[in-house]
């Protein structure tokens, strides 16, 4: 198994506030791909076959924002997770728990509030 996770989805009650919030902290553009009952916006990706994917979504209900419940998500924010954390709270997120080193070797972390609500994780490791 080369990766853990394959795909992951965060919830959203927003779909346009929340692809605002995501493309405005991570400096990217989201794609769209909506189907009749679910609406994604999927984050870029250079090869579905080798790289974790993930989307937000509004699926009416099946997905719901938490801020306690759940699995905790990871978003890759190499090279600082401060260059990211420093957008966060203009873009209407709220941080929880600041940088923080996790040791030299696996690098930084920080979690925050989107503004749908969930609990989001980010995580950098320095250039070696």
């Amino acid at each position: 198994m080369k990766n853990a996770i394959s795909w992951f989805e965060i919830p959203t009650t927003d779909i346009n506030r929340a692809q605002q919030f995501y493309e405005t902290i991570f400096g990217i553009s989201l794609m769209p791909l909506d189907m009749p009952n679910i609406k994604m916006r999927m984050f870029p990706l250079d090869d579905m076959m080798t790289q974790v994917g993930g989307a937000l979504v509004d699926s009416g209900g099946f997905h719901k924002p938490s801020a306690t419940e759940g699995p905790l998500v990871y978003l890759n924010a190499n090279p600082d997770v401060q260059l990211v954390l420093d957008k966060v709270e203009a873009a209407g997120g709220k941080i929880l728990v600041p940088k923080t080193e996790i040791s030299p070797e696996y690098g930084y972390m920080a979690v925050f509030f989107d503004t749908e609500g969930n609990r989001v994780a980010l995580h950098s490791v320095p250039a070696k």
